[in-house]
């Protein structure tokens, strides 16, 4: 026990949770922005797939880091743009199209790997983002190389909580996808756009889940592989749910998932051979499964959420 209390306070246990906890922050965002319009985006697996293997991609091929943050973003927009197309103006099933999503997304990384690089056996390396340290900050203790040590990408991730937070309450464009996400006809009726909006809102946040999955290529590893997102997406729409839907909250629900994570793999260190890995493994499942039953009880979802709209209609 002594030797966890020691662990839960150390710079280096907190400073591997933001780690982890990073593409679950992006991910976790971007499924909120899609949600608070209304629209469950299923297809969120594929889409940090396809951003993890398009940024490294293209660094790879010559480009530099942040073009490749960029070139993932907007290969996660364009996916995104086919999900808003065909559940928004067409009306169709959010839980088929997104799964249809995640399967082209998937395979079409594949796809593009092996078209690109046939002949390789082992993923090809990058040079990736590294470590910096915020001066002074970074000096404080436990907190500084903590919080304040880390890669660029998990400082865009942190700014990006304070900026969805800023954008749906503090702005227009903010209360029209929150508008369209609870009441479509009253937001028709004030002259909103609701199809815009959604479509747009659906298209934003593909384009946070795709820089989610860049960060596991371009920061956290230096390759691409095979499975490398392994289910963080669908872990990313349970943490909207424990997050009830809130920015600040999704923030706290993706890093007690990675500090669960990150224990997880020091507890099978101290305790060595006595148990089987694999309880450590499912471990952060299991206390993270416990923590969304006790939040979800009081979580208030978008009353349109998964609702078709269509101009006109009154439900």
């Amino acid at each position: 026990m002594a030797d966890i209390a020691d662990l839960l306070v150390s710079a280096t246990f907190w400073a591997a949770t933001l780690r982890i906890a990073t593409p679950y922050i992006l991910g976790t965002l971007g499924e909120l922005v899609c949600e608070r319009a209304g629209v469950l985006n299923l297809g969120i697996e594929g889409i940090m797939t396809l951003g993890a293997m398009a940024g490294w991609m293209a660094v790879h091929q010559g480009a530099d880091l942040w073009t490749g943050v960029l070139i993932a973003a907007l290969a996660g927009a364009v996916l995104g743009s086919l999900h808003a197309v065909l559940t928004v103006p067409l009306g169709l099933s959010q839980h088929v199209t997104g799964i249809g999503v995640t399967l082209l997304g998937t395979s079409l990384s594949y796809y593009v790997y092996r078209m690109v690089l046939p002949q390789v056996t082992t993923p090809p390396t990058i040079e990736p983002f590294q470590p910096f340290a915020i001066p002074v900050l970074s000096d404080i203790p436990v907190i500084g190389p903590a919080l304040f040590s880390q890669t660029p990408l998990t400082y865009v991730a942190l700014a990006a909580v304070a900026v969805v937070a800023w954008v749906l309450y503090r702005t227009p464009i903010g209360l029209a996808v929150r508008m369209v996400g609870e009441n479509p006809a009253a937001a028709e009726a004030q002259g909103i756009n609701v199809t815009a909006v959604r479509m747009g809102a659906v298209i934003c946040g593909s384009a946070l889940m795709a820089v989610g999955g860049a960060f596991l290529t371009l920061s956290a590893f230096n390759a691409f592989f095979f499975n490398m997102i392994n289910g963080r997406g669908w872990i990313c729409i349970a943490l909207v749910v424990f997050a009830s839907w809130r920015p600040g909250k999704a923030l706290l629900g993706a890093v007690l998932f990675a500090a669960f994570d990150a224990l997880q793999l020091r507890l099978q260190q101290i305790v060595g051979p006595a148990l089987p890995y694999q309880v450590f493994l499912m471990l952060p499942y299991l206390l993270s499964i416990l923590a969304l039953v006790l939040m979800s009880r009081r979580a208030a979802y978008p009353r349109a959420l998964m609702i078709p709209f269509r101009k006109g209609e009154r439900h």
